[in-house]
């Protein structure tokens, strides 16, 4: 559709467990929310390392005979969108360099602000994670090599949740900041990491903690040691609990799902509308619109159907028929909105496309008045930290009032949740990265980027 904030990347990773291979394919299956436009997996155990990398999602990427080809008891996989680097099959991850037990190989969910000074010399079209792998591959090769590449990790800047396989040893690194989420998990004698709980499920572990921001923590048979790249402020992404993370996940620390819920309830509490029923846009407003109805005391009504099984179309709609990708979609179930007065419920608002065609759909089907509330400030700024929103200037809220949006979209009123509404619900004990909506940032972000740096209080 074109018309959201793009997912960044999932990871996940095991040690010490027969067929991690197949581990590893379940897991990335239940991250597939957070890439699709590759995937791939390293496997081995310590001293042979197998690779296996391909375009589209996961279930176009493997087979049976593909995960079987894998062996070994160590494993990381990826699932990629793109926010440094093409789209290619030459940027898809896990990176490897080296062969045998001395190769490394490395993959991430994030995005780093000065990994072409890490790396100097290098392409600026490389991907960041191979920017990153070729500076690590550069750490002696010695018992002392952990150390090494601590501190090599403390001179990154940016944002990153980090899987290494070196030797016989699966590193979990998260930066200072811990602007992304990644969970460790037990499972029988072995490990898991994922970016997300809800890989966990999948497969049968059970959460043992998060890795922590600034953790850098090394699984290997014999132990698990934790050490530090450094120390700073947590200013988690607030967008994982708006809009990214499963609903069934728990990152840093809540509920993805009832944070969610908490963020409708507070937009109820600031933007209430005079309507006969709320109406989310599904999948990615359901859960505030649950918020939203039980604080307002409205109904809650499946106004919209959404195709589950829409991938891209060869058709490009002409301009007078510019609503055929949502139509394709979505479709109206008009008994539950004929006549009625509506609140339509989103969790964000990117260029508007598909809310002003969803709009001109219901009232069609009969909706009497479409009140818009979104379960998020008004998306103004970029992210440096590893989600990909559209250039400012196609973005619907910048340089326009809640009126003249509404008046663009078909609705008779437009409700953003304020900022002080998303800390309240999501993390109000704690500091947030809020850089998308505020333009405040909790780091300098012209490192290595040529830009300005704008920093700013978070939470």
């Amino acid at each position: 559709m074109n018309d959201r904030p793009r997912e960044e990347c999932g990871v996940f990773g095991v040690f010490g467990l027969r067929a991690a291979a197949r581990l590893t394919y379940l897991g990335l299956h239940a991250l597939q929310h957070r890439g699709q436009e590759s995937s791939g997996m390293v496997v081995g155990d310590g001293t042979q390392w197998h690779r296996h990398v391909g375009m589209g999602l996961v279930d176009q990427v493997y087979d049976h005979d593909i995960v079987a080809g894998l062996p070994g008891d160590i494993a990381i996989g990826h699932n990629r969108y793109s926010t440094h680097g093409t789209s290619t099959l030459d940027n898809a991850q896990p990176v490897r360099l080296g062969e045998g037990s001395s190769s490394i190989a490395l993959c991430h969910n994030g995005n780093l602000l000065n990994a072409e000074d890490v790396a100097p010399g290098w392409p600026p079209q490389t991907s960041d994670t191979r920017l990153l792998g070729h500076a690590l591959d550069a750490v002696r090769r010695d018992d002392r090599w952990a150390d090494g590449a601590a501190e090599l990790l403390g001179r990154v800047a940016g944002a990153f949740s980090l899987l290494v396989v070196h030797r016989r040893a699966l590193y979990a690194v998260r930066d200072p900041h811990g602007f992304r989420p990644l969970v460790l998990g037990r499972l029988n004698e072995g490990w898991v990491v994922a970016s997300e709980s809800c890989a966990f499920d999948l497969v049968g572990a059970r959460v043992e903690r998060e890795i922590q921001p600034g953790e850098m923590l090394c699984i290997s048979d014999d132990r698990i040691e934790s050490g530090r790249i450094g120390t700073a402020t947590p200013n988690p992404c607030v967008f994982e609990w708006i809009y990214f993370s499963r609903p069934d996940s728990v990152v840093f620390g809540r509920s993805v799902g009832e944070v969610r819920v908490a963020l409708g309830r507070e937009l109820a509490r600031e933007s209430p509308a005079d309507a006969d029923c709320v109406v989310p846009v599904p999948d990615s407003g359901n859960f505030a619109a649950t918020g939203f109805a039980r604080e307002a005391g409205l109904p809650l009504v499946n106004g919209l159907i959404r195709n589950h099984y829409v991938g891209r179309t060869f058709i490009e709609p002409e301009q007078q028929t510019r609503d055929l990708k949502a139509r394709i979609k979505y479709n109206v179930y008009a008994p539950d909105v004929r006549g009625r007065g509506i609140v339509l419920v989103d969790d964000s608002l990117v260029r508007g496309t598909t809310i002003r065609a969803l709009a001109q759909m219901l009232r069609d089907a009969g909706a009497r008045a479409i009140h818009l509330r979104i379960s998020a400030p008004a998306l103004r700024h970029e992210c440096f930290f590893g989600v990909d929103i559209p250039d400012e200037r196609l973005l619907i809220a910048v340089g326009r009032t809640e009126a003249e949006i509404a008046r663009i979209l078909g609705v008779e009123s437009v409700g953003y949740l304020s900022l002080d509404g998303v800390v309240r619900a999501a993390n109000p004990d704690g500091s947030v990265c809020h850089g998308c909506f505020s333009g405040r940032y909790p780091v300098a972000t012209n490192v290595g980027l040529g830009r300005e740096p704008s920093l700013g209080l978070t939470g």
